[in-house]
């Protein structure tokens, strides 16, 4: 598996965890401001957009992906991007995502779907196109809805579902007045019940669970998209798909789709030498492409940097947000970010010869010249994980501590800048910018502040220079035990910033700066009220015994290391990274958050571990203090965002049942608030309940959103409605090759 991937949304967020790779403001929640906090997307997608009539008819789309998935259904634990991505293709949903990241609501299969009851029970009445049919041409219809509502209801061990969330609301589904109209009903409210059906499966898959398990892993011989399955081709690793003679909606511009298996770093060469038109791409490929096509317009870097020479393109997650695997980096500079070279070794030294001969282009270079760079941004985000079940992370104030430590906004400039995407910090964990939820709730922890993250570890017990166990003296880390391998030991100056207070309907922790004056006034004797997973402590600036002395007063031994230490112990926490081509930016973020961390005292063992582990041995099991990997941003985070934030329970035979929570740091009030929001079917107080639940999130400092992930594609320039497609669901009966006469539209991110 690959290092970099994202969780997926649909198909693993609900099930196995998806694996990986704000303006610090107050929050506003809805209610307290005309003005959206949602906001818009903060980068444009960018797929070339053309009318209709501008593309060709016919053309086959070669569409390299990471593997031929190993199951053609979305609903089974191994399913894929590729999986999510065939699906789309060639199946009905009743909802798709738009540019914003928000359902809507899909015509060619849906005229209209309405909750039309509410008491006894709520009803949604789905009505369909009539001339929606499966490829054998049978009619969609309530059958289906009904089969598909059985295999994921959870009520039927037999068949082997990964998910099952919604579809176990569901009370029955019968028929309408007529054959185009299907009811649901709920026994219980479902807000998020546009995330059903979506995609749906004809009843001949569901109908069995057989069939389920394994008649849809290698073929689906009943479609209904613009698409067909023609062949699933494991030997020379390619799922090709073919028009639907029976689709009813635009007609479809590509004769065929190849989704060609092609690995991350091979991806150059195959374009290169005509084996793909349309890949996702690391930064390193994408500089090599730009530099092919000739000096970038200057609007391509506004600050200067290289269109492509750091961040992290994704290695194993679509745009889509579908699933992927551990980790979440891929090629970046070291260090800075500052520019890397994208080949190594000989193929470097052949391009420098190049250069020397009067600049004249190698064969590979006039093929590249023939794609361009499309860019967006993912509708997923990078975090900080911080390992709150042992050690001292175990510690709300620790944890709180760490998270102030860090500049988001270095962070984000430091992946997002060189690539001229815009590097703004992510301010919510359920949500990203433009979407129905989203709002900055980072306030509800605090801006960035060197003073108050000592204060924190102060107030815990962590005494800079305190006397270490002899044991002790070398390089052990306080928390979760492992193979030591580079430590980051550099120091710098922090940047002091205020924190911040409460604003209407605004959960913050500690309120800082109004429990100082308090402790003012009543002569320093601020009690401090500390709830371990609750985020609600009040600071008490006395400290710990021996955190402050009288000027003059000789500091202990090993004050001068600057290190944190407690019962003997320093503070050292272990950070566990992917070690496998393509992971140099989160060693680059890494490195920069242990500088951050080394200015408060806290030191960090930087460990690299093999890319097949990182996420089975090392996230998923618990064996880390600090890790970076991705989740996606969904349009149903109630649904969706539920298992990664549970609060860990005891399991039935004495283990800690955490679903997808693999910072093991979960409040009984998130929990709460994340039933109101799913049991409610009031739009804009599902979106505040949400809010809330984030700033909680935040609070108890389980994980820190760092910044969205950039979406890097290298696509053929005469090809159309394809590319960085951003939060939006591809349209495939639209993409194709320009004709011949049409110029290129300009891209968004070179205009």
């Amino acid at each position: 598996m690959s290092h970099d991937g994202v969780v997926s949304t649909r198909a693993v967020m609900r099930s196995v965890a998806f694996l990986t790779a704000g303006v610090l403001t107050v929050p506003v929640l809805a209610g307290c401001s005309s003005k959206d906090p949602a906001g818009k997307p903060l980068a444009a997608q960018d797929i070339a957009p053309a009318a209709r009539a501008q593309v060709a008819d016919g053309g086959t789309l070669r569409w390299a992906v990471d593997a031929v998935p190993e199951t053609l259904n979305t609903f089974q634990a191994d399913a894929d991007a590729a999986t999510t991505r065939i699906a789309q293709a060639v199946l009905p949903s009743m909802y798709r995502l738009d540019a914003a990241g928000r359902p809507r609501l899909d015509s060619d299969f849906l005229e209209s779907a309405e909750v039309v009851e509410t008491e006894p029970r709520q009803v949604v009445l789905y009505r369909l196109n009539q001339q929606a049919v499966w490829s054998d041409g049978r009619e969609i219809g309530a059958a289906d809805f009904a089969a598909q509502w059985r295999a994921l209801s959870g009520k039927d061990s037999a068949y082997w579902t990964a998910r099952n969330a919604g579809y176990d609301r569901i009370e029955r589904i019968e028929r309408g007045a007529n054959d185009l109209e299907v009811r649901v009903t709920f026994n219980r409210p479902y807000a998020d019940w546009r995330s059903l059906f979506s995609p749906l499966y004809p009843k001949e898959v569901m109908g069995t669970p057989d069939a389920f398990n394994d008649g849809a892993r290698r073929k689906l011989k009943i479609t209904a998209g613009p698409f067909a399955v023609k062949k699933v081709d494991r030997t020379d690793d390619e799922v090709v798909l073919t028009r639907n003679p029976r689709w009813w909606g635009d007609p479809t511009k590509l004769s065929e789709i190849v989704l060609t298996a092609v690995d991350r770093e091979e991806r150059a060469a195959a374009l290169a030498a005509g084996k793909v038109d349309l890949a996702e791409i690391d930064p390193a490929a994408a500089r090599r492409i730009t530099a092919a096509a000739g000096p970038p317009a200057p609007s391509a870097a506004p600050d200067g940097g290289t269109p492509a020479s750091s961040g992290e393109g994704s290695a194993t997650s679509s745009g889509d947000g579908s699933a992927a695997s551990p980790g979440d980096g891929s090629a970046a500079s070291p260090g800075d970010g500052s520019a890397t070279s994208p080949d190594r070794g000989g193929d470097g030294k052949a391009r420098a010869g190049e250069r020397r001969r009067a600049g004249t282009p190698s064969r590979r270079q006039r093929e590249l010249a023939a794609f361009e760079v499309r860019k967006s941004l993912e509708p997923a985000y990078t975090q900080l994980a911080l390992n709150g079940s042992h050690g001292p992370l175990a510690d709300e104030r620790v944890r709180r501590a760490v998270a102030r430590a860090l500049d988001r906004e270095e962070l984000a400039a430091a992946v997002l800048k060189p690539l001229g995407l815009p590097a703004v910090p992510v301010g919510s964990h359920l949500a990203l910018a433009g979407q129905a939820a989203y709002a900055d709730n980072s306030g509800a922890l605090g801006d960035q502040n060197t003073a108050e993250a000592q204060a924190l570890l102060a107030d815990a017990g962590w005494v800079r220079g305190g006397p270490l166990d002899e044991t002790e003296k070398g390089e052990k880390a306080a928390g979760a035990r492992g193979e030591k391998a580079s430590q980051e030991a550099s120091r710098g100056d922090g940047k002091d910033l205020s924190g911040s207070d409460e604003d209407d309907g605004v959960y913050i922790v500690g309120q800082d700066g109004k429990a100082r004056a308090a402790e003012k006034d009543h002569g320093g004797q601020g009690e401090a009220h500390h709830l371990a997973q609750d985020g609600t402590q009040q600071l008490r600036q006395g400290g710990a015994p021996g955190a402050y002395a009288p000027e003059g007063t000789a500091a202990p031994a090993g004050a001068r290391t600057g290190v944190l230490a407690k019962n003997g112990k320093p503070l050292a926490l272990r950070f566990v990274l992917p070690s496998g081509p393509g992971s140099e930016s989160l060693h680059t973020v890494a490195e920069r958050i242990s500088r951050m961390l080394d200015r408060i005292g806290i030191r960090t063992e930087l460990i690299k571990v093999s890319d097949e582990s990182y996420f089975k041995d090392h996230i998923a099991s618990g064996a880390y203090d600090l890790a970076l990997y991705s989740w996606p941003a969904s349009a149903f985070p109630a649904t969706d965002a539920r298992p990664i934030y549970a609060k860990p329970v005891p399991a039935a035979d004495g283990s800690l049942s955490v679903e997808q929570n693999w910072t093991r740091v979960g409040t009984d009030q998130v929990d709460q608030l994340f039933d109101e929001a799913i049991g409610t079917l009031d739009e804009s107080q599902a979106r505040s309940l949400i809010r809330k639940a984030d700033a909680r999130i935040w609070a108890a400092a389980g994980s820190i959103p760092l910044y969205q992930r950039p979406q890097l594609v290298a696509a053929r320039r005469n090809l159309a409605n394809a590319g960085a497609f951003g939060f939006q669901t591809p349209v495939f009966q639209d993409i194709g090759f320009l004709k011949k006469a049409v110029r290129p539209a300009p891209s968004p991110s070179r205009s």
